[in-house]
């Protein structure tokens, strides 16, 4: 950033202006299609689950509440599922590629699924019945009841996973062309008033998009997927065996926004870090996000310039805080406030995506082998894996409760990115550029120096809880959680970084980056810091939930 240049005409201000375009339009949208009689209808759910909260078992009316719930979604409405669609990646697919475009309804017997799942029910009704018939006053048969209706759930849901494998793609080719037009524009004004014409970005813009299409095709291969290899790591793969073999083509060079296309995502990013869902968690997955994070980041820095020598104090800073804090978020904001090059914030996201796609295989795979207790695996992986959505991935594989605990947790853990990137402006400004010889600065370098949309990340946050502690809790959750986030949000987050991961692969280059990997200290750096990570995070998760607060542990 130039020192004259008004801050209406830097990257960081438009990344504002679009994600909070966005986020505001997403709101008007959302709310003007909330259905008249929505209050009611969640009203007498509400009813149902509370008829039945006080028994000693959870009835077959009341999951059916549940599931009615579920069903009230504003993704469902009409306006809703044109958003879903216009912002949809990708059908996911198998062995046909062809899929990812267009996948039909397929045609398949679930009569099998469907007679189990009935006959669960009446032995689960039947069950219920012996107990309501006994006043819930006897022990063996509210134990029965409570069985039978478990294996009913687990059979209703074999029957659901079924079913929906057979439910036609969502990806629609008018919808894309809709979400180009509609990124091109934004992203074209706000690279002309940055200095780029309009025509030279838009002509650039339609090989970057289609590059990131591919990389969310290729990303929906199943088995690749599920390994870990998810669209990042196409992005910047297929972008460097461009650039290094034929070479990124003159005139896409002014669609390379790498940094403009991540900012802008990561405000959209901070509608989804709602502090009431922070909370939920405690006391314990706070001490385990922002007490061992810190010490990490600062251990691992000192180790890299002290024991490594690290010639680069910002390379060096930045994967620390990209193995620390949350992954390549962390990285884009730390590489701004301590002046990093691009070749620096490519070795760090390099070094993420690889360590992040072998910890979300191998650490379910431990967790399991060693019997370890389902929310200290899920606070160990929220604490330690560097992607949200590799995050919710492994915790997955552990159980639901794992999966919401290591989902939290990575969120609390976000919430440092606005404070590590001011500290790190802090440090670079006062004391880095003051060892090397540079001038004393004040507080406007700082302020120059810090990296801004933070602002719009930390804004949206805030905004976004507002709005959904003001509501009701189960109405927040439809328009919210399963309307403007699950409906629109985490989608275009997903297109916005895509982008960004396919422009830092078409603008690296191998021989710029070899030597920043001389003599394998930045591999080393990561490997040291990760396992440090590894270790207090794990002593902190078992000390907290299990030690410190067992209680809040037993009530999840």
């Amino acid at each position: 950033m130039r020192h004259n240049q008004p801050f209406s005409k830097t990257e960081d201000f438009w990344a504002i202006v679009i994600g909070g375009f966005l986020l505001l339009a997403a709101l008007a949208i959302y709310f003007s299609i909330i259905p008249e009689d929505l209050k009611e209808r969640i009203q007498r759910v509400e009813m149902d689950l509370k008829n039945t909260e006080n028994l000693p078992f959870n009835t077959v009316a009341r999951h059916e509440a549940y599931a009615d719930l579920e069903k009230l979604k504003l993704s469902s409405e009409p306006v809703g599922k044109f958003l879903k669609k216009l912002t949809g990646k990708p059908n996911s697919w198998t062995t046909n590629p062809l899929e990812a475009f267009h996948k039909s309804a397929r045609q398949a017997d679930l009569s099998v699924e469907a007679e189990a799942a009935n006959n669960a029910l009446r032995s689960a009704l039947e069950a219920e019945n012996a107990a309501v018939n006994a006043n819930y006053g006897n022990e063996n048969l509210n134990k029965n009841a409570a069985t039978a209706i478990a294996e009913w759930q687990d059979a209703q849901k074999k029957y659901n996973k079924k079913a929906d494998k057979m439910k036609p793609g969502g990806f629609s080719f008018p919808h894309l062309a809709g979400l180009f037009v509609l990124l091109a524009l934004l992203f074209g004004i706000g690279a002309k008033v940055q200095g780029t014409s309009f025509q030279s970005f838009a002509k650039g813009f339609v090989f970057v998009f289609l590059l990131a299409l591919v990389s969310l095709v290729l990303a929906g291969q199943k088995d690749l997927h599920d390994i870990g290899i998810e669209y990042a790591v196409w992005a910047i793969v297929l972008g460097m065996l461009i650039s290094n073999t034929v070479g990124t083509p003159g005139w896409v060079s002014g669609a390379l926004k790498t940094e403009f296309f991540i900012k802008t995502g990561l405000i959209v990013m901070g509608a989804e870090i709602l502090f009431n869902k922070i909370l939920a968690i405690g006391v314990p997955g706070m001490f385990v996000a922002w007490v061992v994070t810190p010490i990490v980041l600062v251990t691992t820095f000192w180790f890299g310039q002290n024991i490594l020598k690290i010639a680069s104090k910002s390379l060096n800073i930045t994967i620390s805080a990209d193995m620390s804090v949350c992954g390549v978020s962390a990285a884009v904001a730390v590489a701004a406030a301590s002046k990093a090059t691009r070749e620096e914030l490519t070795v760090a996201i390099g070094l993420s995506m690889v360590f992040t796609a072998i910890m979300m295989v191998v650490m379910p795979i431990f967790v399991k082998f060693t019997g370890m207790p389902e929310v200290l695996g899920g606070a160990w992986i929220g604490g330690t894996v560097d992607s949200s959505g590799a995050v919710v991935a492994a915790g997955a594989a552990l159980g639901d409760k794992a999966m919401y605990v290591a989902a939290t947790i990575k969120m609390i853990q976000n919430v440092l990115i606005g404070f590590v990137a001011f500290g790190v402006a802090v440090y670079f400004a006062t004391k880095v550029e003051r060892q090397a010889g540079g001038p004393k600065v004040g507080a406007g370098e700082i302020w120059r120096r810090f990296p801004k949309f933070i602002l719009g990340f930390v804004g949206a946050s805030i905004l976004f809880t507002i709005i959904y502690t003001s509501m009701d809790e189960n109405m927040a959750s439809i328009v919210i959680d399963e309307g403007i986030l699950g409906g629109f949000t985490k989608n275009l987050r997903t297109w916005l970084f895509c982008l960004a991961f396919a422009s830092i692969g078409l603008s690296t280059n191998f021989r710029e980056l070899r030597h920043h990997f001389t003599g394998g200290k930045p591999l080393l750096l990561y490997v040291c810091g990760q396992t440090l990570n590894i270790l207090l995070t794990l002593g902190m998760a078992y000390l907290m939930f299990y030690k410190v607060f067992p209680e809040i542990t037993a009530g999840i």
